[in-house]
């Protein structure tokens, strides 16, 4: 089996091998830009590691890598511009280093790529993978909404923050943890059990985030103190 640091290292040669049109420059620059070194291709690589669960050979996971990665960088494009952060990754965020409707747009043409990539995958299994994807999706945008809508509420429930999150953080990690394992030919029941294993997963990675968003430092490569000043209802606040 491939280790952690094996496939993080394929991962990152592949998103260096897409290819994209050089106009609109407006349009792909920021796609390439956010795509660069930096990231933690967490969602990818889980993607990858579920399929080397059941098979040997990972090029077929590959395509279903990339379209993860290309929709979590779709969704950070927005996201920023929503909780106007101005840094990502120890960098400026996209809509910082040009605008926002360049981010807009940019972040658009990057979900539609992603569905692109996701094609590439075997065209027997491409339903199913198509399924989970977009339920995947959107849970997310249900979880950003969410997120949203608890920044105006005046009471905020852990019940409701923990369902927040799990839309917010854990559907992309598990939906893309079920897409490997379906890849590497895993049984429904295997891959109900590593969907669960991802959602346990996400809300810990979440909850570490919203400390480390209080608690960090400048490693984290963004503004320490931003979910309070954006009035966020995180798991510190509500407790």
């Amino acid at each position: 089996m491939y280790s952690f640091h094996e496939l993080a290292d394929i991962v990152q040669n592949e998103i260096k091998n897409l290819k994209y049109p050089q106009q609109p420059e407006l349009l792909y620059a920021p796609i390439v830009y956010s795509l660069e070194e930096g990231g933690k291709r967490i969602r990818p690589v889980a993607l990858l590691m579920a399929c080397n669960l059941f098979r040997d050979e990972i090029d077929c996971a590959k395509p279903a890598a990339l379209a993860v990665e290309v929709f979590h960088n779709f969704t950070l494009l927005h996201d920023d511009i929503m909780d106007r952060s101005d840094t990502r990754r120890g960098k400026p965020a996209v809509h910082t280093r040009w605008n926002d409707n360049v981010a807009i747009l940019s972040g658009d043409a990057m979900m539609i790529y992603a569905y692109k990539l996701l094609c590439g995958c075997d065209r027997r299994v491409l339903p199913q993978l198509l399924e989970t994807f977009n339920e995947t999706a959107i849970g997310v945008c249900e979880g950003q909404q969410y997120d949203m809508d608890f920044e105006s509420k005046r009471k905020v429930s852990v019940v409701e923050y923990m369902h927040m999150i799990e839309l917010k953080t854990s559907v992309l990690l598990a939906g893309s943890i079920t897409i490997g394992a379906m890849l590497g030919g895993a049984s429904e029941e295997d891959c109900r059990k590593l969907r669960r294993f991802a959602i346990e997963l996400g809300l810990a990675f979440q909850l570490q985030d919203d400390l480390l968003d209080s608690y960090g430092d400048d490693r984290l490569g963004k503004a320490i103190g931003g979910d309070i000043l954006e009035g966020k209802q995180t798991y510190l606040m509500i407790t």
